[in-house]
């Protein structure tokens, strides 16, 4: 697993070569009243930092969960590497996770099968235009069943985005098709039902806020969220 972060840090040097009106780069932060993912409750309020560069449909983009209200949420490092063309993507993501106190397994350059807080997953996916299609697959790292063998957990997801009156919306429905610890299923279930709505907010002539609201369900563990945020760019 070692290979895969030095890979993504020479992918990272070796953009700076390139000329710069062709590298897009992304700093960004978003305030979240609180962390859900695909369905789940990760956390309470909090930051989520992202930084990123793309260079003709290949991108290598950090993104960062720190908790503001709970200091005991867990902090969650990612790192993916993409790459699209046309409709086309598919990419690979480190997710790592510091769960605090002094277990040896929060250390981030241990990869250790039985013995990581990171997990990679694979994503494959299409953008059709009027929707998009994708399925992420964990293929190592720290994601076993309960019998301790390998859960390889999938997830799959269809994003519908639209627009009503001048507001952007998106709509999901996401699934997962197998026994997952992670996912807190035994087979196949909806995990993830959820509408999101999101408006900019002019504050100067040059400078806008992106507000955001959104319900989330997830009927297999039968919880209901709703989520206000906002989004800090230059």
């Amino acid at each position: 697993m070692k290979k895969i972060v030095l890979l993504a840090m020479g992918l990272a040097m070796s953009m700076t070569a390139f000329a710069q009106d062709e590298v897009e780069t992304t700093v960004r932060g978003d305030i979240v009243s609180s962390y859900i993912w695909r369905g789940q409750d990760l956390g309470s309020a909090g930051f989520q930092p992202t930084l990123g560069v793309a260079y003709k449909g290949l991108s290598l983009t950090a993104w960062g969960n720190y908790g503001l209200v709970n200091t005991l949420d867990t902090k969650e490092f990612d790192l993916t590497l993409a790459y699209s063309i046309g409709g086309f993507n598919v990419g690979v993501t480190d997710y790592w996770f510091d769960r605090g106190g002094l277990d040896p397994q929060n250390r981030y350059f241990k990869y250790d099968a039985h013995g990581t807080n990171h997990v990679f997953e694979a994503n494959i996916g299409y953008d059709f235009g009027f929707a998009s299609l994708q399925w992420f697959t964990n293929f190592t790292g720290n994601d076993y069943k309960e019998n301790g063998e390998r859960a390889y957990s999938s997830y799959v997801e269809v994003v519908v985005p639209f627009k009503l009156s001048a507001i952007e919306w998106t709509a999901t429905a996401g699934a997962v098709p197998t026994e997952s610890v992670i996912y807190g299923t035994n087979g196949f279930a909806v995990t993830n039902v959820s509408l999101k709505a999101t408006k900019e907010i002019k504050v100067t002539d040059t400078f806008s806020i992106p507000v955001f609201g959104q319900v989330v369900g997830n009927p297999c563990s039968q919880k209901a969220y709703l989520v206000f945020g906002f989004t800090l760019q230059p």
